[in-house]
Parts: structure tokens; C-alpha cells; sequence
């Protein structure tokens, strides 16, 4: 059996567009015929979608209202409507007991994980509720519970849940939204910080953008508020 997407009409922004599972959504999206725009405070990489114009590029630091509110709105004025925010962007930093995390760590962690899918989600809304929309945003297995070493990761992670619980509460019958939970993703960077481990276990980009699709579609039309586990076999 193989599922198949139709966004033909539909217009996507991409936040962390610009990294290996951003990049994935963007394709994905592209794949199914929507108009994709992605953003990143990263250039894209060359000879990829985003380089090449396939894939309309913001740059913007989604931790800055400003920027958030200037790329939605420059996204809804060249296209004319927005169907679904993606919000990809995000990072892991770990390896320090909370009582030896410095504050500066804390912040660029809670920044870019959740205050970008906080202003990115908070500008995008409006024009969501314009289209009847979805947000998917990327959450983390690793934000079920507690763990050593990487306290601020996962607790902004579950940041993310909550307000994607928050979301759906708050838009019900309007906007849908959802997130999926990676635990380790398939990625270059991760397999050189983790050149050991069992990189066979790890999900490709590819099958967790097939699941930002599902939600984003009218495939799972009464799914709202849920976190959606994408582990694969990691």
C-alpha cells in the first residue's frame, strides 16, 4: 500500500529549512505539489531546493518577533494565503548535570527549540485560521521524561508539546495542531558526533516528512493535539 499527498494550492512555510530534516519537509511538501517557503537564519546548503529556487527562501532568526512577524507576513504576501507552518527548527545540546548548565546554554536551547515555534506558531495563526490550516511541529522522544545531561533539551521539547496541545485547545475546529517526537534522526552531523552507535536503528528525514504530510493532510482529520512518536527502531 502506498499513501499519496495532493497540496496543490496549498502554501507551506518550513522553519529550519535549512538543516537535514528541514530540508526533507521542504521536498516532501514540493514532492506533493504545494508552494513551499523555508526559513532559517542558515543559508541553505548548495544544490539543494532551496539554493537552486525551487523552494522560495526567508532568512530570518525565528527567535526575533520581528523577523517571525516579517517572514509570515512576506510569505502571505507573495503567495496570497498559508496553509500549513511546519516548525522544524531546533538543536540538541547536551552533556552538563543542570547545576553545572550555564544560563547562556539554557537560553539558546529554550530560544531556538521553543520561542521559534512559539513566534513562528503566534504570526501564523491568523492566517491559518483564514484557510482552515494545520501546524506540525517536532517535538522529542527524549521529552517524555527526565534525563542525564540534557535537562534543557528535553524540557524545552516538552515546551513544544504543550503548546501544541495549547494550540489545538485554543483553535479547535479551526486550526489543527500537532508534532511528531524523533529520538535520533539519520542526519550527517549525527552520525559524525555518534560515529559508533547504531546508525541502522536511526529514521531517515525522509519517512518523518512522510509523517509532517500525513498530519499536515485531510488524511487525519480528527487528529489534533496529538504527539506523534516517529522513533522507528532508535
Amino acid at each position: 500500500m502506498h499513501a499519496e499527498f495532493d497540496f496543490d494550492g496549498d502554501v507551506v512555510l518550513v522553519t529550519g529549512a535549512s538543516g537535514a530534516l528541514g530540508s526533507a519537509v521542504c521536498r516532501a511538501f514540493q514532492d506533493a505539489g504545494a508552494t513551499v517557503c523555508g526559513t532559517d537564519v542558515v543559508e541553505p546548503g548548495e544544490d539543494t531546493e532551496l539554493d537552486r529556487g525551487e523552494v522560495a527562501f526567508y532568512r530570518g532568526d525565528l527567535t526575533d518577533e520581528d523577523a517571525a512577524d516579517r517572514v509570515v507576513n512576506a510569505v502571505v504576501d507573495a503567495h496570497g494565503s498559508l496553509e500549513c507552518l511546519c516548525n522544524v527548527a531546533g538543536m540538541w545540546k547536551g552533556g552538563s548535570p543542570i547545576d553545572e548548565t550555564d544560563v547562556e546554554t539554557f537560553d539558546t536551547v529554550f530560544d531556538v527549540n521553543l520561542k521559534t515555534m512559539f513566534l513562528a506558531s503566534k504570526h501564523a495563526i491568523p492566517h491559518l485560521r483564514d484557510s482552515s490550516g494545520a501546524i506540525v511541529s517536532v517535538s522529542a522522544r527524549a521529552s517524555l521524561e527526565g534525563g542525564e545531561g540534557d535537562g534543557p533539551y528535553r524540557a524545552s521539547k516538552a515546551g513544544v508539546r504543550l503548546l501544541t496541545e495549547t494550540i489545538a485547545a485554543e483553535n479547535r475546529g479551526q486550526v489543527r495542531a500537532n508534532a511528531v517526537m524523533p529520538s535520533v534522526i539519520d542526519t550527517p552531523a549525527n552520525r559524525e558526533m555518534l560515529p559508533d552507535a547504531d546508525h541502522d536503528s536511526w529514521v531517515d528525514p525522509a519517512d518523518i516528512a512522510r509523517v509532517v504530510l500525513s498530519l499536515a493532510s485531510d488524511a487525519t482529520p480528527p487528529t489534533s493535539g496529538a504527539a506523534v512518536p516517529v522513533y522507528g527502531e532508535a
